[in-house]
């Protein structure tokens, strides 16, 4: 079997970084904007674009066709070549041989609140960036060849850049905050590659050990969580996987869960990591933040308590059993979060709580919000049902037997409650004072499939049915394709979705219907291997939509494809 770290990638797909680093190489410099050149991107204080690389032949720009592997970013001309790889989190090692590499601002103007200024270091020669955007520095060192400074201290619009040359070179780029000590090579540039490939075929071990020939995805789905990783700085104080190195370079508090699971089988720190982050950020109310990154937390929306569901989950995947401490962090973070939903978005008399817009439930434009942006809506009946009966069993565990009789209670009157939204056959949401339905098409009013357990036989099957009629070659869209409604790059208006897909295959095989969930594991697996792990693909053609390198979707290929692999060994 092929190692990992030999696994080549599209750069205009996949940018091209490594675990632990704030840094990337990309065209995509900003949300659906593709250049032509490759530019280092820094996702501290927001995604900005740094530099843009520009190979050289003679001193003027050629064509360079580029390679990526996750170890190695190569421009190929006509008669050299240059080579990169992160020496670490913060460093990148850039070497050409018979090719020279211009390297530019990537904001030629300057201003006293914007852009970048360039000046020589007296101390080391190296060229220095401060960038106003991300509030850090970037230099260039030589260790070997030559460097040509253009616009050191020049200050408004203009020129600065930075072009190594040479027979054979090498540089060193780095980002840093106030001051570092002059830049040392501690070891060569094949040093760093192997380094890189190390871990890497690591980590993929430890997370995908189970892998064979019929999973031919694992290697680019580990390569897009891996990368998509960053250390600890600024808000976050834990290491984290961002949604994307593109422009989704946040942790969403629902979308951190299915990477956590990802990662459960052979890294259960960072797992746990992974599901705990969003609960740093908990507020007075116990509500989670919509949204975490570098220098922002956004409480202006939440997302739905998928996190009882999730944690169960989690924990059934893990080897060893956690720490009782541990549960009873766990327990007491669900407990807050639990009581969000039921102290702060019930109305007096109302069982169930509702969402404000779109947004708090994942689904931002489901046509199930429609008629109404506010509405008790079924899928967060579902997950909280689910949630009250994980909080239930821990409680129990954690000998706090009267609280788990409380859960259990109201977990009584929440799944009454989530019946009473069934008309035979479909649920509905309503609008909490008005009671007004909404309507039925998406898929979003099949999530109750979650809370299987809780649900008639003929709830079920009725409901298993409905959620055929969505399913295409590639998996279940979020609309109904043949309802007026269907958009094919609707957002949450058909296309298919990496989390909808898991919560409704992991639902239908909690319910029994094993040959329907196959299907589905089959079909998306099937979808990731043909186009990626894009934010979401058409439902029709199968095609990559919107951001093409997303964690949750690699997570959960990486689930379904080792629970198929545990559901073939026992066969």
């Amino acid at each position: 079997m092929t190692a990992p770290s030999a696994t080549s990638f599209d750069i205009r797909e996949i940018p091209f970084s490594r675990r632990g680093s704030w840094l990337d190489i990309s065209p995509v410099v900003a949300l659906h904007t593709v250049r032509e050149k490759l530019h280092l991107v820094s996702h501290k204080t927001g995604m900005h674009a740094i530099f843009v690389f520009e190979p050289l032949q003679n001193g003027a720009p050629v064509e360079a066709v580029v390679d990526a592997t996750p170890t190695t970013l190569r421009w190929s001309t006509s008669e050299g070549e240059i080579e990169a790889v992160f020496e670490n989190d913060s460093v990148l090692r850039v070497r050409g041989r018979s090719a020279e590499l211009r390297i530019a601002d990537a904001t030629p103007e300057l201003t006293p609140f914007t852009g970048t200024y360039l000046y020589t270091d007296p101390i080391d020669g190296a060229a220095v960036f401060t960038s106003y955007e991300t509030g850090r520095r970037y230099r260039i060192t030589a260790i070997s060849g030559s460097l040509a400074i253009v616009g050191s201290e020049a200050l408004g619009a203009g020129e600065r850049s930075v072009t190594a040359s040479g027979a054979e070179w090498e540089i060193a780029i780095e980002e840093f905050d106030a001051a570092r000590a002059p830049y040392r090579a501690t070891g060569t540039f094949d040093d760093a590659a192997a380094a890189v490939a190390a871990e890497f075929d690591h980590y993929v071990e430890s997370i995908a050990s189970w892998r064979s020939e019929r999973t031919p995805g694992v290697s680019a789905a580990c390569y897009v969580l891996w990368s998509a990783t960053v250390s600890p700085s600024g808000f976050l104080e834990r290491e984290s996987i961002f949604m994307s190195k593109h422009w989704m370079d946040k942790v969403w508090s629902w979308d951190h869960c299915f990477n956590a699971l990802a990662l459960a089988p052979g890294l259960p720190q960072e797992a746990l990591d992974q599901f705990q982050i969003v609960f740093d950020f908990q507020d007075a109310s116990g509500a989670l933040p919509d949204s975490v990154t570098h220098s922002e937390v956004l409480y202006n929306f939440v997302k739905p308590p998928i996190h009882g569901w999730a944690f169960r989950k989690l924990r059934s995947t893990l080897e060893a059993p956690l720490e009782r401490q541990t549960l009873t962090d766990v327990y007491d973070s669900l407990v807050r979060w639990t009581r969000f939903w039921l102290d702060r978005r019930r109305v007096t008399g109302h069982v169930l709580p509702h969402y404000q817009h779109g947004n708090d439930s994942g689904w931002d434009n489901s046509t199930t919000f429609d008629h109404d942006r506010v509405i008790e809506a079924p899928d967060l009946a579902a997950f909280l049902l689910v949630q009250l009966e994980v909080l239930a069993e821990l409680a129990a565990e954690l000998d706090r037997h009267s609280e788990a009789a409380s859960w259990n209670s109201e977990a009584d009157a929440v799944r009454s409650a989530l019946l009473d939204l069934w008309n035979g056959d479909a649920f509905v949401a309503k609008a909490p004072l008005s009671g007004r339905e909404s309507k039925t098409s998406s898929l979003l009013n099949k999530l109750p499939i979650v809370a299987a357990s809780h649900l008639p036989a003929g709830t079920i099957e009725t409901l298993s049915a409905r959620i055929s009629e969505h399913v295409t070659e590639f998996g279940p869209a979020t609309q109904l394709t043949d309802s007026e409604e269907y958009e094919a790059d609707g957002y949450w208006r058909g296309p298919i979705w990496a989390p909808s897909t898991a919560i409704i295959e992991d639902g239908l095989r909690r319910a029994g219907q094993a040959e329907l969930a196959d299907l589905i594991s089959e079909r998306f697996r099937r979808l990731c291997e043909r186009s990626g792990f894009a934010e979401n693909f058409d439902a029709l053609t199968g095609e990559g939509l919107r951001d093409r390198a997303y964690t949750w979707t690699a997570s959960c290929y990486l689930t379904f494809a080792r629970e198929a692999e545990e559901r073939e060994s026992t066969r």
